[in-house]
């Protein structure tokens, strides 16, 4: 019989249902995988149908595809012991999830965890050797499953530890007339432990919300405020340097590990496949623009903008003369409102802009002709974009996309605001991107950028915080798994 101490982990790892969510949980089930943990990886039914109806045009496109919608064939190849399976959220599969947000919600809030539990109870009965529960921190079931099959729990933050910290102290907010509801909107906020301070307008959009009983709201209260701060472990896809004060404070409420920026070795490389839309390949066009000419302007792959706001951001690019590259997915006004751009407007850009509906965002932003991102904010675009170096416009539309706005332009100085109010104007458009591309606020923001740069390279490197982190982190889970036996 095999030495008990040197056996690896087998965990259950379970993405919470969106593409934003599921890129990091990817690879960082290919991570725990190539330091020899075994992983099941479970997608629902839903994400799984998505992302084989995206390969399978991709494959009608030339390029390569999972026959047997198995995404982590290549992955296994390469010698990687990930299993793959997929689980019902409780709805079928024709249902417009993007169209019924809250139905989808109240679903993964009641129903979801039901199919969870039956299928994580079949899998521990079938083999002995599951010892661990990975599941994303938004999830309200995790530790009654955990507690119920003797699973390590690990819960997986994909948001800045800002984020987290500011969701476990809703009730001092709420002590504090900032939350639920929010009666004071100009005060500064200065009596969050790990947070110097912040603005009201700065917090995620559930905390300035006026409607706090939203599906959303109990999700949070549930999932945040009560069941992961029991977790045993907590793993963030952030950097110990550029969080410190706010990590330092979070490890005296559990054991919690900064072991970002999750990304692949290439940064490039696509073991598994994550998309949820067909990609476009910008590289053709890209490659006959100057260096550093191109702006890359996305919105991510949940929020909604309205047709107001999306006009007048198609009027300000046009009429910056500045060239652009734009994945716009169909149903970023609405699934039901899928001609979302201002009549003629593509037309109008000739061969200024490229209109995609999706692309791999990574090979757009490492291309050499981009020079700058207008985004959405969402973590893994903020972490991207980084990487490549390439500073960054805001426009935050929902969740921890302004607090993510606010590390970006506030405390790193990496990024500009597109608008400065509420009210998005085509002017305001013009004169932030011409800024951005070729003002003396570029040269500024390039520099600044360079150096969080280095300190997310450093992060990853040999003998980095990230790494030593997550090294940590597997021999501590090593020694739990094998003292639960």
């Amino acid at each position: 019989m095999a030495d008990r101490k040197t056996e690896n982990p087998h965990a259950i790892f379970i993405p919470f249902p969106l593409q934003g969510h599921l890129i990091p949980s990817v690879l960082l089930a290919v991570k725990l995988a190539s330091k020899g943990f075994t992983i099941t990886f479970v997608n629902t039914e839903s994400i799984h149908h998505s992302i084989i109806k995206s390969s399978s045009q991709s494959a009608i496109n030339g390029s390569h595809h999972h026959d047997d919608g198995d995404v982590f064939a290549e992955a296994r190849k390469s010698g990687l012991d990930i299993r793959y399976a997929t689980v019902s959220d409780g709805l079928p599969l024709g249902f417009d999830r993007s169209l019924n947000h809250d139905q989808y919600m109240e679903c993964l809030l009641h129903v979801f965890s039901a199919h969870v539990d039956e299928f994580v109870g079949n899998l521990v009965k079938g083999d002995v050797s599951i010892n661990c529960l990975i599941a994303d921190s938004f999830y309200v079931w995790p530790l009654m499953i955990s507690k119920k099959y003797n699973l390590v729990n690990i819960s997986f933050w994909t948001e800045p530890a800002l984020v987290l910290n500011l969701y476990y102290h809703m009730d001092l907010l709420k002590k504090n007339g900032h939350y639920d509801p929010l009666d004071k909107h100009e005060d500064v906020i200065d009596y969050i432990p790990g947070v110097d301070s912040i603005k009201p307008r700065d917090m995620m959009s559930y905390l300035q919300a006026t409607d706090t009983n939203t599906v959303s709201h109990r999700i949070i209260h549930k999932a945040l405020f009560e069941d992961a701060r029991s977790a045993d472990f907590m793993i963030c896809n952030t950097i110990h340097e550029l969080e410190s004060h706010t990590i330092s404070t979070l490890n005296q409420m559990q054991p919690f590990y900064a072991i970002g920026p999750i990304f692949p070795n290439k940064f490039t490389q696509k073991l598994v496949s994550t998309n949820l839309w067909y990609e476009l390949d910008c590289t053709r066009w890209l490659n006959n623009r100057p260096l550093r000419s191109v702006l890359y302007v996305s919105f991510g792959s949940y929020a909604h903008i309205s047709k107001h706001d999306l006009a007048e951001i198609a009027h300000g690019l046009l009429q910056s003369g500045v060239s652009f590259v734009w994945a716009l997915r169909p149903d970023i006004v609405s699934s039901n409102d899928t001609n979302a751009l201002p009549l003629g407007f593509e037309d109008k850009i000739k061969d200024q802009g490229l209109i995609v509906p999706w692309c791999d965002q990574k090979s757009v932003l490492s291309h050499p002709s981009i020079g700058g991102f207008v985004t959405h904010c969402g973590w893994n675009s903020v972490l991207e974009s980084i990487w490549c170096g390439v500073p960054l416009i805001c426009f935050p539309l929902l969740t921890d996309q302004f607090t993510n706005r606010k590390l970006v332009v506030d405390d790193w100085k990496i990024g500009i605001n597109l608008c400065e109010g509420n009210l998005v104007e085509k002017e305001d458009v013009t004169k932030k991107v011409k800024g951005l591309m070729i003002g003396e606020k570029s040269s500024e923001l390039r520099n600044e950028i360079k150096k969080v740069k280095t300190t997310l390279q450093d992060a990853l490197a040999l003998g980095g915080s990230s790494q030593r982190n997550f090294d940590q982190f597997i021999s501590e889970v090593r020694i739990k798994t094998n003292n639960m036996k």
